[in-house]
């Protein structure tokens, strides 16, 4: 457990939504939550811990207990006007942090500024503890209309100045003689983002080095017996060549594969960094529990039984296990990979680390490889060995309780031994804080995976995944520049593409090989992954190695020339195919072009066409594919990820005309009325959308007669069949409508729309969905039966930059029609691109608008005209991403 918990029930007003597990500077974690009454005991020991300097430093005296007055005041806050979180490691208090409120300007009105001031304990000094707990202060306070924190500091406390002068606020000092007191904003901006968001790298990157560069390991529940798991990780270790100390854990064993056993992990003689855990599931709790007390720094759980199998009512006892394995590791400081995975790999000759179950190990190389599953992570590493695909470091997080891909992509993203990130993901965890990393990585390394589960989540895997929905991953990948390949084996063609040759600068591709046949299939490949063939060379059936070199330095030379495909298959006369390699390897020498073959149909990277060097594959080794296909198809992906990393998409756009104050103060009205939420009605969405510029076309009311078709046909007007019993009026001149249902003779306006203003043009429509667990994004689709039976619609994640907006209108297949396809008008594509750009930023301003559709949207030479729009409201949630660094929850 981490420390006594507050009973909740006996304590009205509790907020357990305050709790979370934090990972600080230096990668380990520690648990926050509210002070209650039951702390008293803890606080006393831990204040009794603290220096006399320290003591000095918080309370300007020596303050050496505290009294019983101070006590109660200190742990019995009202989590409102008073507000102290403690910090816990296991079940002692290392931190503690406090505000309380300052009065109002009457008793009436609640202040809204806080004293605010925190201690850490001497052995956890310099951990980023204090920074952590300001950050969640600051939210906490936020929550509760605080809007500023003062802070009285001794001038010579430099390193508690330097925590509120660091965490990007913009504070006032005053200098009292030996006091300085700090008066600043907490509001969230951009800077205090910025800086929690590169603490959070650090912080996350240190974790997972600790995981992966242990300096000793103990295997707990090894064993003798060859068949068993705990077997194979000792020899794995063993024949790794991992360079520190291995310690197996068995207590009925005395060696194990020739290594001195112990009976447990506390008999273990000296510090343990990483414990592998592959006892059973009913016992992992209690070594959890040991682990912790023996100060074990993380744990590979390889144990399964935990939710992924069986009955409903087993799963979900499993599912109960997994989180309080992931609480006690955590309250001790741990990271946890697992349970029910493959193990960890880390290749640098330094740790030489292989504590995992993969029969065999890939060789050192500069992709790092994340996997969710344990059994597919046997076959992905017996195919980068096939493929000679090396790997920095894998992970198999099996069931996903606590270490994700994003944890993975922080540490990646700062190691200079990944140049590649491979992801095998089968859900999300927080899919929202995946795109903002994978957003940053991509622009520096590349990332390509594979996302599985479609249809359905693994079940060990439900506990901690969200679903999003498949619009949603496809966007959310676009977006953040990932490579998606629907199929392992095209994970491993652009990967070792990647892995060898440099980013193309444009999609122009010359063939150079000595069969015209298959140089027409690669041509024919090009244009079908919408390349350009920039030349097509046949030396000829005869050519020499010689013929084969100069041709491709030729087409290399090329200005019009961005990547090349080189084709040899085996030849007439045998012996040609070392010449010919080595030819080809010297011609791509400092080249900055990349350049892939069909290589004797070799899949990988073969001998002959490898570059010399520790690393497999070297950067300027030649990767070869079974056939032309297959290689233009990962060039096509890689050609797409260059372009997107070029590609600026502008800043996002200012609008004058935009009152998002107007249109808060419209929600907060209206969901006053209705808190659970509601449809909005066409005056209010009208209202609504009109704060950002968008005008909705005003429409006269409707009536339910099949004969309007027949009127209208008399007096020339265009008629659209929406429906059953329903169709559209276009009135593009000055025609009255209370004589044409004058001319009708119907008293009944229920189900036709005669819209006043808008020209003829092309229906369309513009649609935000929320994704609760992801964010807004925003869709585009030509109107029409067809269109939504084929679900041709584009759609892109907000916040839309001008680039981005111009890419949603132009994406739909149908998009031509809109340019003059068939003869008929070009439609105005600026004006749709700005009411886009305008819808995105009333969704990204309002988190209470879940669904807003604009349907129909004419398209037009004219302009763009909303002839409809449908708006739903609720309350807004706290997505996962947003807010204090807080871990998920297991």
């Amino acid at each position: 457990m981490t420390g006594p918990r507050p009973p909740g029930e006996a304590q009205p007003g509790y907020p357990p939504g305050w709790e979370a597990d934090v990972v600080v500077a230096d990668g380990a974690t520690v648990h926050l939550r509210p002070i209650s009454p039951a702390d008293a005991e803890a606080l006393v020991a831990f204040h009794a811990g603290l220096s006399v300097r320290t003591r000095y430093l918080r309370y300007f005296s020596p303050y050496p207990t505290i009294p019983q007055r101070d006590l109660i005041r200190f742990t019995h806050v009202d989590h409102v006007d008073r507000v102290a979180l403690a910090a816990w490691l296991g079940s002692e208090v290392i931190a503690v942090g406090r505000f309380d409120r300052l009065p109002g300007p009457d008793p009436v009105t609640p202040g809204t500024a806080a004293e605010v001031a925190f201690v850490v304990a001497d052995a956890h000094q310099g951990r980023g503890i204090g920074s952590v707990l300001l950050e969640h202060l600051a939210d906490i306070a936020r929550e509760l209309g605080i809007t500023r924190f003062e802070a009285l500091v001794l001038a010579e406390n430099t390193a508690m100045l330097r925590v509120f002068l660091d965490a990007g606020y913009q504070p006032a000092r005053h200098r009292d003689g030996s006091q300085v007191t700090l008066e600043f904003d907490i509001a969230a901006t951009e800077l205090t983002e910025k800086v929690m968001r590169e603490r959070e790298l650090r912080a996350d990157s240190r974790s997972i080095h600790r995981l992966l560069s242990p300096r000793s390991v103990a295997v707990i529940g090894a064993s003798a017996d060859p068949a068993k798991v705990g077997n194979l990780v000792v020899r794995n270790l063993q024949r790794s060549g991992f360079t520190g100390p291995i310690y197996p854990v068995n207590p009925q064993a005395r060696s194990i594969s020739a290594t001195l056993a112990y009976p447990s992990i506390a008999d273990v003689p000296g510090e343990v960094d990483l414990a592998v855990l592959a006892v059973p599931a009913a016992d992992v709790l209690e070594v959890v529990a040991q682990c912790g007390a023996r100060g074990v720094r993380g744990l590979v759980v390889m144990s399964a039984g935990f939710g992924e199998t069986g009955a409903a009512e087993a799963r979900l006892q499993g599912a109960r296990a997994q989180r309080e394995l992931v609480s006690r590791a955590r309250a001790h400081g741990m990271r946890v990979i697992g349970p029910n995975c493959l193990g960890i790999i880390n290749t640098d000759p330094a740790v030489a680390l292989n504590a995992s179950l993969a029969p065999v190990a890939p060789p050192a190389g500069r992709a790092g490889f994340f996997c969710q599953s344990g059994a597919l992570g046997v076959a992905v590493l017996g195919e980068a060995a096939r493929r000679g695909l090396g790997v920095s470091s894998f992970v198999s997080a099996g069931n996903r309780a606590d270490v994700s891909g994003n944890d993975l992509l922080q540490y990646w993203e700062g190691d200079p031994a990944t140049e590649i990130a491979l992801l095998y993901l089968e859900s999300f965890g927080n899919p929202r804080k995946f795109a903002r990393i994978a957003r940053r990585f991509a622009r520096r390394k590349p990332i390509v995976a594979v996302k599985s589960g479609r249809s359905a989540t693994v079940a060990g895997l439900r506990h901690t995944s969200v679903e999003v929905p498949e619009a949603s991953v496809q966007a959310l990948f676009e977006a953040s520049g990932v490579i998606r390949t629907d199929t392992l084996a095209e994970l491993f063609d652009v990967a070792l593409l990647l892995a060898t040759q440099p980013l193309p600068e444009g999609n122009r591709v010359a063939v150079v090989g000595h069969s015209t046949a298959l140089g027409m299939l690669v041509a024919d490949a090009l244009g079908t992954a919408g390349m350009e063939l920039a030349r097509l060379v046949d030396v000829g059936a005869d050519a020499g190695a010689g013929e084969f070199g100069a041709a491709l330095r030729e087409a290399l030379a090329a200005p019009d020339v961005d990547a090349v495909v080189t084709i040899f298959v085996p030849p007439m006369r045998r012996g040609q195919e070392q010449g010919v390699a080595e030819e080809l390897r010297k011609a791509i020498a400092g080249q900055q072009k990349p350049v892939l073959s069909t290589f004797l149909g070799f899949d990988g990277v073969p001998a002959a066409l490898a570059a010399p060097g520790p690393l497999a594959p070297m950067p300027g080794s030649i990767p070869s594919y079974s056939s032309p296909e297959r290689a233009v198809s990962a060039l096509a992906q890689v050609i797409r990820y260059a372009r997107w990393r070029r590609r600026d998409a502008g800043p996002l756009p200012e609008f004058a005309d935009v009152n998002a104050t107007a249109a808060r103060e419209l929600l907060a009205g209206l969901l006053a009325g209705a808190p659970d939420g509601r449809l909005l009605s066409p005056d209010e969405a009208g209202r609504l959308l009109a704060s950002y510029g968008i005008e909705v076309v005003p429409s006269e009311p409707a009536t339910s007669t099949r004969t309007v078709i027949q009127a209208a046909e008399r007096l020339g007007w265009p008629v659209a069949l929406k429906s059953a019993g329903a169709v559209r009026l276009h009135l593009n001149g000055p025609h009255d409508v209370d004589e044409a249902w004058a001319s009708l003779a119907l008293p009944e306006r229920a189900e036709v729309s005669v819209q006043r203003m808008a020209p003829r043009g092309i229906d369309t429509i513009l649609q935000v969905h929320d994704d609760r667990s992801f964010g807004s994004l925003v869709s585009f689709g030509v109107g029409g039966l067809a269109t939504d039976l084929l679900q041709d619609r584009a759609y892109a994640v907000v916040p839309l930059a001008p680039l981005d907006a111009a890419d949603l209108i132009s994406g739909p297949k149908a998009f031509p029609l809109l340019t003059g396809y068939g003869g008929g008008e070009p439609a105005d594509i600026p004006a749709l691109v700005e009411v886009a750009l305008r819808l995105s930023r009333l969704a990204d301003d309002l988190p209470e608008v879940i669904e807003c559709a604009l349907e129909p949207m004419v398209a037009s030479a004219a302009g763009a005209h909303v002839l409809g729009a449908r708006i739903r409201i609720a309350p807004p949630i706290t997505m996962q991403d947003a807010g204090a660094r807080r871990l998920r929850g297991a």
